[in-house]
């Protein structure tokens, strides 16, 4: 047990970066303390599942305490962050707000937020994919409006009831499209006999020329040729003008849409604010190559928090960027606990990029390595669900994803309507059958 004239290590943030500084902290002759304003660790690249029906949320998601349970050294604080004092060290909680709470290093590793390009007004009628309960409440609100469509008469069915759009091209709203109208053709279709799911649109717009821009072009395009097999009407060059509860504006014409999702930005998590300093376009806290903040060589930041530069640009929002640097971070402080030598600055290993879209097809890319298809597809799941999550059932996870896959059934289906916009959404044009 660490004693309490040890160090103090506080690391904001229970996400892929900072579990992964705590691990390389495990052994440190110090007090560890991880403060997150939720107790579960997320693993949120398979979040669009839990709105796709494919996974459980508890599939994705782990108490952080499991996740530490085995280090001694570190305790957990459920906690909101209020306030920094970089003089003094110390950090402010919203559970004791007149106590400062003392650090002798501090790792912000908060992750983003969705970001709405100074259109917040937005967020209300277009919720965003970042947390556990944005998925469960999209799932929710997705399945309610099947059961109003099973209630009207089959020619009766208001097409803003079945419309589906989501806002971003890049790898959430392509893996939210495919996964959408996987579930309502080759699911949701053998369960309801007024209503044919089938008839459900689901609308995929994105701003720029093509999807997918992070990889290669001859990839994005089999990625888009797959989205439009599948039936997801892909609209590019296509700018968002407006949002409301009634729809979407778009190039000027109009989405009537009941069901608006948005993939198309982040910034950097509201914490980051509170602690000052240099901030990039996306709100992400600039740092130097060892990952400390300017001035500060007893503050480092990790993950999606950090705009980190390397080569010609930053490096981009994804979990394998949040590992290495959350690792990297936990080794730096370990270093200077044991008043070693200071590790050379952070380069990150890029391993690939891969996207998933429907239920049999997939695309990655490494290096000049570039597949599609069912491999890639393999391949994404290996990776994802046995390589990268942190919990400790990844083998129940994997063989639940197999058996869904071959089988074409969905896993979750519950309607969660404590705390969700489901219901209001649809009862408010809809008061009888």
């Amino acid at each position: 047990m660490p004693d309490r004239k040890d160090p103090r290590v506080v690391i904001v943030g229970g996400g892929f970066a900072g579990i992964a500084a705590a691990r390389e902290l495990r052994n440190a002759q110090a007090r560890v303390v991880v403060v997150d304003r939720v107790n579960h660790h997320l693993f949120q690249p398979l979040l669009y599942q839990v709105a796709g029906c494919m996974l459980a949320d508890g599939d994705i998601a782990s108490p952080i305490r499991e996740l530490l349970s085995s280090q001694a050294n570190t305790v957990v604080a459920l906690a909101e962050v209020t306030g920094f004092d970089p003089v003094q060290r110390h950090i402010y909680l919203d559970r004791f707000p007149e106590r400062p709470f003392r650090y002798d290093y501090l790792v912000l590793a908060a992750g983003v937020e969705t970001g709405y390009f100074e259109h917040d007004e937005w967020a209300r009628f277009a919720p965003g994919m970042k947390t556990l309960e944005e998925g469960i409440a999209l799932r929710s609100r997705i399945l309610e409006a099947f059961e109003l469509a099973e209630l009207h008469e089959v020619s009766a069915v208001p097409p803003d009831l079945i419309t589906f759009v989501i806002v971003g091209g890049g790898p959430t709203g392509c893996e939210l499209a495919g996964s959408f109208i996987g579930m309502f053709r080759e699911t949701l279709v053998r369960e309801f006999r007024r209503f044919d799911p089938a008839r459900a649109r689901v609308v995929l717009v994105e701003a720029g020329p093509r999807l997918l821009p992070s990889f290669a072009p001859e990839l994005a395009e089999k990625a888009h040729r797959e989205l439009e097999r599948l039936g997801v009407e892909v609209r590019l060059n296509s700018l968002v003008e407006s949002i409301d509860a009634g729809g979407v504006t778009v190039g000027g014409a109009r989405i009537a849409s009941r069901t608006v999702i948005w993939a198309a930005g982040v910034h950097g998590a509201g914490v980051c604010g509170l602690l000052g300093g240099e901030r990039d376009r996306q709100g992400r806290i600039v740092v130097e190559p060892d990952l400390t903040v300017p001035g500060h060589p007893e503050i480092f930041v990790a993950g999606d928090a950090a705009s980190i530069r390397q080569g010609n640009g930053t490096l981009p929002g994804v979990a394998p960027v949040a590992i290495q640097s959350g690792q990297y971070v936990g080794r730096s402080i370990l270093r200077r606990l044991r008043g070693e030598p200071a590790l050379p600055p952070f380069e990150y290993r890029d391993k690939g990029n891969m996207a998933t879209i429907g239920r049999g097809f997939a695309i990655m890319e490494s290096g000049r390595v570039r597949i599609s298809g069912h491999f890639a597809k393999l391949a994404w799941a290996f990776l994802h669900i046995w390589y990268l999550m942190q919990n400790e059932n990844r083998l129940i996870v994997f063989l639940k994803w197999t058996w869904h896959y071959f089988t074409r059934t969905r896993g979750t289906r519950l309607i969660e309507r404590s705390g969700t916009p489901a219901r209001d959404a649809t009862a408010r044009k809809d008061r009888e059958p």
